[in-house]
């Protein structure tokens, strides 16, 4: 078992210009969410650059596992992203090269080959998901030591920690630090149920709390890998945000399981098949659906072309369709800045005042924008931010900040407790659920 753990060593050719795909998201010195992105591959990362511009090469180490005995090995992306050269250190100290068949950025996966041939120790994926309480071991070369092995427990499942969109991770509490990531974590029987990522630590060093990718995961992403080199995912070509009771309410929904479709892309296999901005989708060929992780993961995992039967709801009523899967295109981020004016109503029980899109420059001819927001009031509280812009309030499209007010009213005297407004701003389009009797 021991045997078939590696330490990666890889060479980085640097220009001191950032990469912002692998920049650790921005987030406040100190808030819990800074610890779960620190990565521990790494060494000697995030050095200031001597000389700004000009090329240089850096090293980094982590952790591997050798797979099949011709030599793969499964490692994490995060450790050998952009390698220029990257090296393997056995067990027994020997030294061999190998190359990157293959990456997957979105589940910090990738797979080697080693160059040497030769048959090599390897180890062996579990068929069955580790039950919370169950004993682990994890293996790997923390801090260059060398080969080191851990044991805890798997302490919850299921875990999202905002890493990439199809976070399904096991939390384990065997002590894992930099340099562990990539190694594997092992059951009872020597098997590997899951490949170490991520720790969550105030110091950079273990405090019992680990995260790795379930082994279910990692041979659906390796398989891929290996046979051509990425990973197709299944896309249906929507934009989607959780249901929150509010959003559920004004809906009419009895449960605030499922996923609310933002926006349905043009010329995307949602859009054929007729689901739109405002719709709820409840589950996929027969299985209901918690949120739109979960909905993604299936999604994806069913693949391109294959097709799927979606429940959703749409008017008040379920619904059902057969939609034919497309490809996940790459990711291309929706950028605006849209400017803000002078308002021309105030809002005072949301703590905001409006404006019409048409009337700030940058923002549209569509819409009403949302010029000024009380931090501290119900609007912000529900994720309103200066510079957004309301397309719609309670399905119907709105060009004037009376137009809202109009159907706040109309809403509350029909006794309904929020109306959905269809938000747009320079990450994406959302809905937001607003009281039609906030405290003023």
């Amino acid at each position: 078992m021991r045997g078939a753990v590696v330490s990666v060593k890889v060479k980085i050719t640097e220009t001191g210009e950032a990469d912002e795909e692998t920049e650790t998201p921005h987030v406040a010195p100190g808030d819990p969410l800074e610890r779960f992105f620190k990565r521990f591959g790494e060494e000697g990362g995030g050095l200031p650059f001597e000389q700004h511009g000009k090329p240089h090469s850096t090293q980094a180490q982590g952790s591997g596992f050798i797979i099949s005995s011709d030599g793969y090995v499964v490692t994490n992306n995060h450790v050998v992203d952009h390698a220029t050269d990257v090296s393997l250190t056995m067990d027994d100290g020997k030294i061999v090269p190998a190359t990157v068949v293959g990456v997957d950025k979105k589940t910090d996966l990738a797979l080697l080959k080693i160059k040497d041939s030769g048959t090599y120790p390897h180890v062996d994926f579990s068929s069955a998901t580790p039950r919370v309480g169950e004993w682990v071991i994890a293996v790997g070369n923390p801090f260059g030591l060398g080969g080191t092995v851990t044991a805890g427990i798997v302490s919850a499942r299921g875990r999202d920690i905002g890493a990439g969109p199809y976070d399904d991770f096991l939390q384990i509490d065997a002590p894992v630090n930099r340099g562990n990531s990539g190694g594997p974590t092992f059951n009872g029987q020597g098997q590997v149920v899951g490949v170490n990522t991520a720790i969550f630590s105030p110091s950079g060093g273990s405090v019992g709390i680990g995260f790795a990718i379930p082994a279910d995961t990692v041979q659906n992403v390796v398989a891929s890998l290996k046979n051509k080199g990425l990973v197709d995912r299944g896309w249906i070509g929507v934009k989607i945000q959780p249901v929150t009771p509010e959003i559920a309410d004004s809906l009419g929904l009895k449960s605030s399981k499922g996923a609310l479709v933002a926006e349905a892309q043009s010329d995307s296999p949602a859009t054929a098949a007729g689901i739109a901005s405002g719709d709820v989708i409840l589950g996929i060929d027969g299985e209901r659906i918690d949120g739109p992780r979960d909905l993604a993961r299936k999604v994806a995992a069913l693949g391109p072309g294959k097709k799927a039967d979606l429940a959703y709801w749409h008017n008040g009523a379920e619904k059902t369709v057969s939609v034919k899967l497309g490809s996940l295109p790459e990711d291309k981020e929706a950028r605006a800045n849209p400017a803000v004016g002078q308002d021309n109503s105030a809002f005072v029980g949301l703590g905001l005042k409006l404006a019409p899109a048409s009337s700030v420059q940058g923002a549209g001819s569509e819409g009403v924008v949302v010029a000024d927001i009380d931090p501290d009031g119900a609007a912000a509280q529900k994720g309103l931010r200066v510079g957004d812009v309301i397309l719609e309030a309670g399905g119907h499209a709105v060009n004037r900040p009376a137009e809202v007010k109009s159907i706040l009213a109309e809403a509350k005297k029909d006794g309904r407790k929020a109306v959905l407004l269809r938000v747009k701003n320079g990450e994406g389009t959302r809905f937001v659920a607003i009281a039609t009797n906030p405290a003023s």
